[in-house]
């Protein structure tokens, strides 16, 4: 071949020969590409999530130009194909739902396609996992480019962020602000292209995608709208080209060591509760196992470095002014809590980037030696309500809450919760413990965003403002609150969380890391015994698939049969024409 490679591209399978590939050429060149094309160059695919119905991904098609100009700088053909794109605050019940769904797609797009390389473009929240799912499962060379954040708002000479939005509604049922002021923050928050402007979900991921040697370094933290993202993906695309020479596949990068180094980001960050699940779903793609105990251990002597909403007051353009993610690195590799020899997509390894990253703002990126919080991001909970664990966030919660006995006060499910959370008859004061059933993976179905259930508006009216909450569900990156997640197994196939009932006594001790109900396991016993499993109503389609085949939050919600990988290789059929 014509850069001296070893072996047939899997591109050659359908390009390569004056027969074979007579008819593929044949189609491809109406769109006016020159014979050259075909000579055995690297063809990469460009993964596009762009959407008119995904405000966060809307700026992707002059992103994929960039690619695009990059892999024709380093002599390569490059291919931009579509992914279903995953709109978070859109799309209904929840995008969550559909995650598994983009990952098939992108799968099978990469692997039955003539691609040797492939560069993900990703940035809402569910679009960067599913699309490092699906190609997890393929193992071909690949680079992912996330979107960027949004510039920070702006309103009335203060900043906002994401997470300014929840305090606002609960001011608003308070009856602090009106509808005007609500009305004036829509455009104030979002005043450009790109996603979540804070540590939520979709910053968490992309910084996931840096840390595990995906991105190229300082993919997290540039706003989508500065040149330099332009830039890094123009990068990017020639980068593509030098790997698949190179055969530096996407598990070369994805190791257990790597996946160690992201749970330890995750902490240092303060990153979003929804990573545990993201980041090991796309681990077991990979066949590297991860339990949620991974995520307690590693992180929990890691502090958070960074202060950023919702656990500080800054947010990610601060946070890139700062120096972005690799200072970040560089402190943890400083302290012992990083594995330095692990490549990464640039082809060094992770230390050799990040070794000399200057940190310039130290009220945004704290010192290891005077952290922003000493209790690491994300704590894993066990006990009789949660065998198989519980995920809390202790930077964004009331410290006065993190040892804490309560009485229950028990929705049966979200329609319940709505109906009944705002009754002035509710019995509930603000140390009563608030539990939400059938929100998991299969009992919405879907998991969705709604763990940081709203407070009663009366107790909110005397100013509570935060109440230990428990569910099966999840929450957003952007929210707060001492909320208790991902209760496992869910109330929906049995879980111990569907046996709560009002008056019960539960208590929550972080530094315990347990998560308690006071009831007698004879009695747990007995209400097991008139238990009934929710009612599904999938019927067909792709949710029928989903609530028959789902694993568990613990498991990383990913379809049973999808764990593990394919690999590259597909049943070729030869032109016969």
């Amino acid at each position: 071949m014509s850069d001296g490679s070893k072996k047939p591209r899997r591109s050659q399978l359908s390009f390569g020969g004056a027969l074979n590939g007579f008819t593929p050429r044949s189609w491809m060149r109406a769109s006016g590409l020159p014979e050259d094309q075909f000579d055995g160059r690297p063809v990469i695919g460009i993964c596009n999530t762009w959407s008119d119905l995904n405000p966060c991904n809307i700026h992707f098609r002059e992103i994929a130009e960039h690619v695009r100009a990059g892999v024709l700088e380093a002599g390569g053909f490059p291919v931009e194909f579509p992914s279903m794109s995953l709109g978070e605050n859109l799309m209904q019940p929840t995008t969550m739902l559909y995650r598994n769904l983009a990952s098939m797609e992108v799968e099978e797009s990469i692997r039955g396609n003539p691609l040797d390389g492939v560069v993900l473009l990703m940035g809402c929240d569910k679009t960067t996992p599913a699309l490092m799912m699906g190609a997890a499962s393929v193992n071909l060379p690949t680079i992912g480019v996330s979107g960027g954040p949004k510039l920070n708002g702006k309103m009335r000479g203060k900043e906002l962020g994401v997470a300014d939005l929840w305090k606002a509604a609960d001011d608003l049922r308070g009856g602090k602000i009106g509808l005007a002021d609500v009305a004036e923050m829509e455009s104030c928050v979002n005043r450009s292209n790109g996603h979540c402007n804070i540590m939520g979900t979709a910053s968490t991921m992309a910084c996931m995608v840096e840390a595990l040697g995906v991105g190229l370094p300082g993919n997290a933290a540039i706003p989508a709208v500065d040149a330099r993202r332009t830039v890094l993906a123009r990068l990017a695309g020639r980068r593509i080209v030098e790997m698949v020479r190179e055969d530096v596949k996407l598990s070369d990068l994805l190791t257990r060591a790597a996946f160690e180094n992201a749970i330890r980001v995750n902490a240092a960050i303060g990153g979003s509760t929804n990573a545990i699940i993201h980041v090991t779903a796309i681990a077991r793609r990979m066949g590297v196992e991860l339990t949620v105990d991974d995520w307690d251990s590693l992180a929990r002597p890691v502090p958070t470095l960074v202060s950023l909403q919702p656990n500080g007051p800054h947010m990610m353009e601060d946070f890139f002014e700062a120096g972005g993610l690799p200072p970040v690195l560089r402190m943890l590799g400083e302290n012992g809590m990083l594995h330095k020899d692990c490549i990464t997509a640039n082809g060094r390894t992770i230390w050799e980037n990040v070794e000399n990253a200057p940190s310039y703002r130290p009220e945004v990126i704290s010192t290891y030696e005077e952290p922003f919080k000493r209790n690491a991001a994300l704590a894993v909970l066990r006990g009789n309500l949660c065998p198989h664990g519980a995920v809390i966030k202790p930077s964004a919660a009331d410290p006065q809450l993190l040892k804490h006995k309560g009485r229950a006060v028990v929705f049966e499910s979200f329609e319940d919760l709505q109906a009944r959370i705002d009754d002035e008859n509710l019995e509930v004061d603000a140390s009563s413990v608030l539990v939400l059933k059938n929100c998991g993976p299969r009992g919405f179905p879907g998991m969705p965003e709604v763990g940081n259930f709203k407070l009663p508006k009366r107790l909110l009216q005397q100013g509570v403002r935060d109440m230990v909450r428990i569910s099966d569900a999840r929450m957003s990156g952007t929210a707060f609150g001492t909320i208790v997640l991902h209760a496992s197994p869910e109330a929906a196939v049995g879980g111990a969380l569907g046996l709560v009932r009002d008056g019960d006594i539960i208590e929550l001790d972080l530094d315990a890391r347990s998560l308690t109900l006071h009831v007698s396991d004879e009695e747990l016993a007995k209400r097991r015994e008139t238990w009934q499993p929710t009612q599904h109503q999938a019927s067909r389609g792709y949710t029928k698939l989903y609530v028959d085949t789902v694993n568990q939050a613990s498991d990383g919600v990913d379809l049973d049969f999808l764990v593990g990988s394919s690999g590259p290789n597909v049943k070729y059929v030869p032109d016969a024409h």
